[in-house]
């Protein structure tokens, strides 16, 4: 009996305890803090993403297509996407949800598979071969999430590789992207209202088949699109968040460059993708040879008063697409390389090119900054190391592939064909505005503004068939940039230009602050294979060996401490 009530008066402690615990634990399920080690930050949001989820009205849910027995390269980035998922999933609550699954599997209620769906929205999978213990298996990859949003269901592109040719650093690159690629689907789909994007026309800009991937594939699905006749309307809408200009080849008036300027002024973005020489591919083809020469747009003092100058001149590189020629004059053609056909490789120096593939060019001109007092200019395209520049007129002919090009003449690094500018923008107007200009601004209540309020930017690129796309047998558009002469062959390539120009409209006029995720880097520290080998013993004893030293070492001292409080006297 005196052994029961000793027990009872000392285990007095264990009611608080137990409390304590449960305390504990219900603080834990409802507040969560974690701290992030790594030097990139992974595992942190960018506090752009975190407030786009905070304001999720509906359940977001995501399906990623990367469930199976993949090379490491391709679990490595589904774990990175549970990772980026999950961070998600912890400021979005029960709004989103996520699960990974085969594209194998059928679809709820339909007899087809993931793998069917995505293949009709126009992804198709990367046949992967790869090593196993039982040899080698083929593989279709197909790295794209499912994401949806009420009665909405978009595709999100994981990785941009096509080819099976996987490298480290793409799987590294598409990596880092993860948070910006679901961030911005999210945003896509719980927008309230589209951006408007008007594509100028009235000074001869193309707006037949060769428009058809810009239009379609790019524009109406991402913004509200409009044509505008920059000749004939009397002024610019501020409605337009952007307003996009591809190779005009007639003159513009002072009337129009005004309108361009005070649309500038108020806050409207311009791209302009603007072919200063005539040089074109059909009078190529038809006679061998074409003189390029200059189109006289009368658009070069205004964009001169921006911060930027397009050259009259073509950019050569030695890093380029492939043409057919009858090199033998048999008939028979082979693909060569094609100098003035250039294709530019992201710097990766700003979000817009962040991360992007190749883009190609057609008889590209190059661009030189000029003095602008507060315009920040940054190179979005420019040359390989191995380039050169012709000036105007020049005479361009197909017998030019006939011969190897003279290496030593492309010896010119890093020339401009697309650049950034912000800032604070002076109108071309200031103290040369004439009163009939002035007159026609105050007929329709517009006063004249001679320097920008706020900050604003325009992107200038020196080609406008970056944003055109050929037209292949039976009048059928494939992808802007995409050459048409190894289309469907073995040397098919797919360009960016498109990821370009969505990249560019949404620094632009997207006020959402994603650029913050997609400027994350992911740094890929790789072992040193010379040292492991040296070291590999010593690394394997430290550790194999000294935790079981450690736990010996603490066992004897545990067992010391307890003979010396228990032994007798």
């Amino acid at each position: 009996m005196a052994g029961k009530k000793l027990i009872t008066k000392k285990g007095w402690w264990l009611i608080p305890v137990l409390l304590l615990l449960v305390a504990i634990n219900w603080a834990a399920s409802n507040w969560h803090a974690r701290v992030d080690l790594t030097d990139e930050k992974r595992f942190t949001l960018s506090e752009p993403t975190k407030k786009l989820l905070r304001k999720l009205d509906a359940p977001v849910k995501i399906d990623v297509l990367l469930k199976g027995d993949y090379p490491s390269g391709f679990r490595k980035l589904a774990e990175a996407s549970k990772d980026i998922l999950s961070e998600c999933k912890e400021i979005a609550g029960n709004k989103l949800q996520f699960r990974f699954l085969s594209p194998d599997e059928q679809v709820e209620g339909s007899t087809s598979t993931y793998a069917d769906t995505v293949n009709a929205m126009g992804f198709f999978p990367i046949n992967l071969t790869s090593q196993v213990k039982a040899g080698q298996q083929q593989q279709f990859v197909y790295p794209v999430a499912l994401l949806h949003y009420k009665d909405q269901t978009i595709p999100i592109e994981l990785y941009k590789g096509k080819t099976p040719l996987i490298s480290f650093q793409e799987l590294n690159s598409a990596e880092a992207m993860l948070e910006y690629q679901f961030a911005k689907a999210i945003d896509a789909v719980t927008r309230k209202e589209m951006p408007i994007v008007a594509y100028a026309t009235g000074n001869g800009e193309p707006m037949g088949y060769n428009t058809y991937d810009l239009v379609e594939n790019a524009l109406k699905p991402n913004f509200r699109f409009f044509s505008f006749d920059l000749l004939n309307q009397p002024f610019i809408p501020e409605d337009f968040s952007a307003l996009i200009m591809v190779k005009p080849s007639l003159s513009f008036t002072d009337e129009e460059k005004l309108k361009l300027d005070q649309y500038v002024m108020r806050g409207g973005k311009l791209l302009l993708f603007i072919d200063r020489l005539n040089a074109e591919m059909d009078s190529l083809q038809q006679k061998n040879e074409v003189v390029a020469y200059e189109r006289d747009l009368k658009l070069n003092d205004l964009i001169f008063r921006y911060g930027a100058r397009i050259n009259p001149d073509l950019l050569m590189d030695l890093q380029c697409d492939y043409l057919p020629f009858d090199v033998n004059g048999n008939g028979q053609f082979e693909l060569l390389p094609w100098n003035y056909f250039p294709v530019f490789e992201s710097a990766s120096n700003h979000p817009i090119n962040k991360n992007l593939g190749f883009v190609s060019g057609q008889f590209v001109n190059t661009i030189d900054t000029t003095e602008a007092e507060g315009i920040r200019k940054t190179v979005l395209l420019r040359s390989s190391v191995n380039a050169r520049k012709i000036g105007a007129p020049a005479l361009i002919s197909g017998r030019e592939n006939v011969t190897a090009p003279e290496s030593e003449k492309f010896r010119t690094a890093n020339l401009i064909a697309g650049v950034l500018l912000e800032g604070k923008f002076n109108s071309f107007f200031a103290n040369r505005l004439s009163k009939a200009m002035n007159d026609s601004l105050q007929a329709y209540d517009y006063g004249f503004i001679p320097k920008c309020v706020e900050d604003n930017k325009m992107v200038i690129v020196g080609d406008g068939d970056i944003l055109l796309n050929a037209v292949v047998k039976g009048n059928q558009p494939i992808a802007m940039g995409m050459n048409p002469f190894t289309f469907g062959s073995q040397r098919e390539f797919p360009f960016a230009n498109r990821e370009f120009l969505l990249n560019t409209l949404e620094y632009l006029v997207n006020n959402n602050g994603l650029a913050e995720a997609k400027s994350k880097d992911y740094v890929a520290r790789l072992l040193d294979s010379k040292k492991v080998e040296t070291e590999k013993i010593k690394w394997q004893i430290i550790n194999i060996a000294v935790p079981v030293l450690l736990l010996i070492c603490f066992a004897l001292l545990f067992q010391w401490m307890r003979k010396r409080k228990y032994s007798k006297p």
